[in-house]
Parts: C-alpha cells; sequence; structure tokens
C-alpha cells in the first residue's frame, strides 16, 4: 500500500509540475490561448482578450536576462574581437619563449577587457534599443532579440572578410542574399569567427619572425663557438625580452590590434 501510495503521489506531481510548468511558458511567450473562467452562478466569461493583452511580469522577464547570461561566454568568444586578442597574445608568448609568464588569466582579463573597450559602442545600442525596452515591457522576448543582435551584426560586417562570408553561405547553402540584412545570424556569427582566426594567425606569423631570426642568430653563433650542449633558447631568451621591452612591444600589439577596429 505504501507503495502505491508513493507511486500515485510521484505521478501527481510530476502531473502538477508539468501543468506549471506549461503556464510559465504560456505566459512567458505569450501564446494566445483561449481562457474562460466560470462565476458563481455558472456563467462562462471570455477572458482571452485580457490575458492576451496581459504583460509579461518583470519576474519573468528578469528570469529571462539570468538564463540569456549563460550564453554570455559563447557570445564573448564569437561576437567579440576576443578570439583575436587571446591568440595573439598566446602566440606572443611562445614566440618569446616564455611558458607561463604572463600567467593564463592575465591574458584572459586583459583579452576581455580590451574587448569590451572595443564593443563599448555597440553594448551600448544593445542595452539602450533592446535590453532597457525589454525591462519595461515595450518589446517582447523575439523583439528583443532581434534589435539587439542588429548592433552585433553590423560590428561583425564591418570586421568580416568578403571571402569568409561566401564561404560559410556557400556551406550553409543559404541562397544569394539582396541584402544584408537577410543573411542568417548563423553565418554571420560563423564568418566572423572564421575572419577572427584567420587575422590572428596572420599577427602571430608577424610576431613570430622577429624573435624566429634572433633565435637562428643566437643558434648559428653556438654552433660555431662549438657549443652544443647549451641549448640555444637559454641565450637567446634574455634578448628576445629585451628587445620586446625596448620596442614597447605591449603598447604596439596592442595598438595593432585595435587600430583595425576602429578604422585607423
Amino acid at each position: 500500500m505504501n507503495t502505491q501510495r508513493c507511486f500515485k503521489w510521484s505521478w501527481l506531481t510530476v502531473f502538477q509540475s508539468t501543468i506549471g510548468i506549461l503556464i510559465v511558458l504560456g505566459c512567458f511567450f505569450g501564446l494566445d490561448s483561449v481562457a474562460y473562467a466560470q462565476d458563481v452562478a455558472g456563467s462562462t466569461v471570455d477572458l482571452s482578450e485580457e490575458i492576451r493583452d496581459m504583460p509579461v511580469s518583470s519576474t519573468i522577464r528578469l528570469l529571462f536576462i539570468l538564463t540569456a547570461l549563460t550564453f554570455l561566454p559563447a557570445m564573448i568568444l564569437a561576437m567579440t574581437p576576443f578570439t583575436r586578442f587571446i591568440i595573439v597574445f598566446s602566440m606572443m608568448r611562445q614566440a618569446i619563449g616564455l611558458q607561463q609568464s604572463p600567467p593564463n588569466q592575465v591574458l584572459v582579463g586583459l583579452s576581455l577587457f580590451l574587448s569590451l573597450m572595443i564593443m563599448k559602442q555597440p553594448m551600448t545600442e544593445v542595452y539602450d534599443s533592446a535590453v532597457t525596452p525589454f525591462m519595461e515591457g515595450e518589446l517582447e522576448v523575439l523583439e528583443a532579440a532581434e534589435t539587439a543582435m542588429e548592433p552585433m551584426r553590423n560590428f561583425m560586417f564591418a570586421n568580416t572578410r568578403r571571402a569568409d562570408l561566401q564561404t560559410m553561405m556557400n556551406i550553409s547553402q543559404t541562397p544569394k542574399p539582396e541584402t544584408l540584412a537577410e543573411i542568417p545570424s548563423t553565418v554571420v556569427v560563423s564568418s566572423f569567427v572564421l575572419s577572427e582566426l584567420k587575422t590572428a594567425f596572420v599577427i602571430g606569423v608577424k610576431i613570430y619572425l622577429p624573435f624566429l631570426v634572433l633565435d637562428i642568430i643566437v643558434a648559428n653563433i653556438l654552433l660555431g663557438m662549438g657549443m652544443m650542449v647549451l641549448p640555444p633558447i637559454i641565450i637567446s631568451l634574455p634578448f628576445k625580452i629585451m628587445l620586446f621591452v625596448l620596442m614597447d612591444g605591449w603598447t604596439l600589439l596592442i595598438t595593432s590590434i585595435t587600430a583595425s577596429f576602429y578604422g585607423v
């Protein structure tokens, strides 16, 4: 008997939970459902218009914002210059010959704040045109999402190679659009990431070349002196660090990366 009662109680709990979730989803997405209420006298009142015009509560909107924040890391990686910064900084560290200096946390933090600095204008537009109206109940979920994507799409279009965009359109079998607004956002994001990877590796190769030349010079000198046991990296490392410091490498590197985004 106790087992049967627990079994019935569990199914009842699941049923009630399912009904509750469906009600919340119905209110959240503004489903055009027809609701009827029975008054004391038994008459039926149509509440479809009241439910259709009922605004989404601020609690549900806040819940949607908190849920959207879980996708923030993916958005930072795919829709901001973060990928370019972190790849270039990592390749620069390897070109010098340093393994853990600067630490990964420092490079990630620097890349993050530089990306936020570059994305200041698009994010301000997203907040003013989408987030604020959505929290105030002026926009629905889909409208707010489409409005928020417009500044991000404009930024990605401005920093995407047309060849990469065409490649992603061919992969996705997207028909040739009349305007840029007809291109799906998935294609735009993929093209932007591909373009950022290409740009980051091009910058990384340019960083590697002077340090590679210095390594070759030191290796030839050690070979001519007959010092075959001593690794060339140990001798060239102080010279590469000194070269990077004397040429003000950090300022030059960051300025060069951000120049393309600002159009200078």
